[in-house]
């Protein structure tokens, strides 16, 4: 399954002829784009440990290492954003027919945006080497479809230091109309509610303490009582030459949050008879999808291959991890729309699909001839979408089933001087009663 999704979503002939039409200062000699990004998702899928791994893996690399290092490094920001934004508008109609669940929000198509900062990576790179602090190798802007499962837009940056609501320019391009966006307070600006507005698409965005600051018009009225606590409602405006009427949503925390707040406000263009302040409320609690996005590319896929300290090299690397978890999160749906999982209350892992892949795959590609897979080649979307969940149907969820633990009870550890921190005990003995002095 996860063949077949990779040769539709990442054929060769396509990745190539996108590099041609989005590269500006790289060009092909004797390594193909396309066979970059294939050494890549070994590394991103774990199956192989680094690029250099990979590489001397392949007997068909016609280049040198150092050819592919130099491509690598080279690798233009907008080359890995077009192989995200054309192999998701590949899988969206594959992905489609499989979900059963309605939309998050009637008439809209939800979008998640969040900034990703890369962590620090190895200090290879000469001018790094004396340096004792961490070095960050770039950002993203990613804009998650949850309803699909799909990451459908990222935005690369080098610059690690770079503000993310200065990055939105290229992003607020693709807003489309029908689209509700979600996003955190770092994007709350005039700005960008504005031209998210002008596109005629909405948005439930959290409000800065200083940005974008509106004029308050009536009364902050009680509307009830939603899962974190009370609930309330005002009319705000933003001024300016084309002034904008928003609703304020407040919600009064029962339990603060990690840095002490009490009160979350949300900004939103949405017209109460579509959706009520209860119903915002609730909606924007589930932008903490993409957060759990982001934990299965760092615990799931290599999304971080911190040996590739060049910032284009790391954003690559990046970036097809997104496509592998875009590929794993197509199969998922497929199994999940193949078997009649509410009944259990059962939910499939994508840790435990990766784990499948890693498990057979090699040994699959290498008892398997490559003319084998092109006999089977699947022409159009709706054809691999009904090959999938025809596929899915031989799976045994039970083998896959996701075993989530329950929430942590949060505990302030407070300040402990260095000797104590750095104490250690024998836990065999502590386990026999001996007490930990």
């Amino acid at each position: 399954m996860v063949r077949r999704t990779l040769e539709h979503a990442l054929s060769s002939q396509w990745i190539d002829e996108m590099f041609e039409a989005h590269r500006e200062q790289q060009y092909t000699r004797e390594l193909l784009f396309s066979s970059v990004v294939d050494l890549m998702g070994l590394v991103a899928l774990g199956l192989r440990p680094s690029l250099h791994a990979a590489a001397q893996s392949d007997p068909d690399l016609s280049v040198s290492l150092a050819a592919l290092y130099d491509k690598v490094n080279h690798t233009e920001p907008q080359v890995v954003r077009a192989l995200v934004q054309g192999s998701a508008e590949r899988l969206l109609p594959v992905v489609q027919p499989m979900k059963k669940q309605g939309p998050w929000a009637a008439g809209y198509q939800v979008r998640v945006l969040d900034g990703n900062h890369l962590p620090a990576s190895e200090k290879r790179l000469k001018p790094l080497r004396g340096f004792r602090g961490a070095a960050l190798p770039g950002q993203s802007l990613v804009v998650y479809a949850p309803e699909l499962s799909l990451v459908v837009d990222v935005l690369p940056a080098e610059d690690a230091h770079a503000q993310e609501r200065a990055l939105m320019g290229p992003v607020l391009e693709r807003v489309r109309e029908g689209e509700l966006w979600l996003a955190d307070r770092n994007f709350s600006t005039s700005r960008i509610l504005r031209e998210v507005h002008e596109k005629r698409a909405a948005f439930i965005i959290r409000e800065h303490g200083v940005s974008p600051n509106p004029t308050v018009l009536g009364e902050r009225r009680e509307v009830g009582r939603g899962q974190t606590g009370r609930v309330f409602e005002q009319a705000v405006r933003l001024e300016g030459e084309r002034p904008l009427e928003l609703r304020r949503i407040e919600v009064e925390l029962e339990e603060p949050t990690e840095d002490g707040e009490t009160v979350i406000r949300l900004l939103t263009n949405v017209p109460e008879e579509k959706l009520s302040a209860l119903e915002v409320a609730q909606l924007y609690r589930k932008r903490w999808t993409i957060e759990g996005m982001f934990g299965e590319l760092e615990a799931v896929l290599e999304s971080e291959v911190r040996s590739l300290g060049r910032p284009r090299a790391a954003l690559l690397a990046f970036g097809v991890a997104v496509l592998a978890y875009n590929v794993l999160s197509v199969v998922k749906t497929a199994v999940e729309a193949s078997h009649d999982l509410e009944a259990t209350n059962m939910q499939v892992s994508t840790y435990y699909i990766a784990a499948e892949v890693k498990f057979a795959y090699g040994g699959m590609m290498m008892v398997v001839e490559p003319e084998e897979w092109s006999g089977q080649e699947i022409q159009s979307a709706e054809q691999l979408s009904e090959a999938l969940l025809e596929l899915a149907r031989k799976v045994k969820p039970s083998t896959l089933r996701k075993h989530p633990r329950a929430a942590k009870k949060k505990v302030k550890k407070g300040y402990v001087p260095g000797e104590v921190a750095r104490k250690h005990v024998a836990t065999a003995r502590v386990l026999k009663g001996e007490k930990i002095s």
